[in-house]
């Protein structure tokens, strides 16, 4: 395993595992949008490091490290940093705009910043083979990506289990985003599918009025 993924790793478990053991701890660094708005900005960074349990942070881990991988070979330690800091922020930036108006609204993990690596993978590889529980079957790379976005969409507006979706859209779109920045060559290569994956985003903001979040 590379060193910058193992790190980023042992990050995650060290601040999560502080958090489980230190209520005061995770309630200072979470992400909480009241909180926020009053000017504790740090915590749109720290709250991607927070997880609620072992099995939130496995997951994201274990996707972390399966699919970072393929992005650092593909841009080097420092593009690889930019990508995940940047894919945590975008995420934290768009939940705080989805729920500005919901002022206890709080939410920890390294999703927004996952999703931004797994999305700069399959915009690397889109014909990677991925599947997408719970439907056990081998999907493309591109048509798992477009699934992603729809149902992060729905499960946002819809408030869909515990999860926080919105977290997982705006890093996907950071991911999208600073992957075609940093490498051009992505869009002459697989010019079909960003331009299906770049339609659903503009569409998402386009219309974002009619996109009232269930409380």
């Amino acid at each position: 395993m590379n060193k910058v993924i193992l790190l980023l790793i042992i990050a995650n478990v060290l601040v999560s595992y502080k958090g489980f053991k230190d209520v005061v701890f995770f309630d200072r660094y979470k992400f909480q949008i009241k909180k926020i708005i009053n000017g504790e900005k740090l915590r749109m960074l720290t709250s991607g490091f927070l997880h609620a349990d072992w099995m939130h942070l496995g997951f994201n881990m274990y996707a972390f490290y399966l699919f970072g991988k393929v992005v650092l070979v593909n841009f080097g330690t420092t593009y690889f940093l930019f990508i995940y800091i940047g894919s945590l922020l975008a995420g934290s930036v768009y939940t705080l705009y989805q729920h500005k108006k919901d002022y206890y609204y709080s939410a920890v993990g390294a999703s927004g910043a996952v999703s931004g690596i797994v999305f700069s993978a399959i915009i690397l590889y889109p014909n990677m083979t991925l599947i997408m529980f719970p439907i056990p079957l081998p999907l493309p790379g591109y048509v798992f990506g477009v699934g992603y976005l729809l149902y992060s969409i729905y499960g946002m507006k819809n408030q869909v289990g515990n999860i926080g979706h919105s977290a997982h859209l705006g890093g996907a779109i950071g991911g999208y985003v600073l992957t075609i920045l940093l490498k051009p060559s992505v869009i002459e290569n697989n010019t079909i599918m960003i331009g299906v994956i770049g339609v659903i985003i503009v569409s998402l903001f386009l219309f974002s009025g009619k996109l009232k979040i269930k409380q």
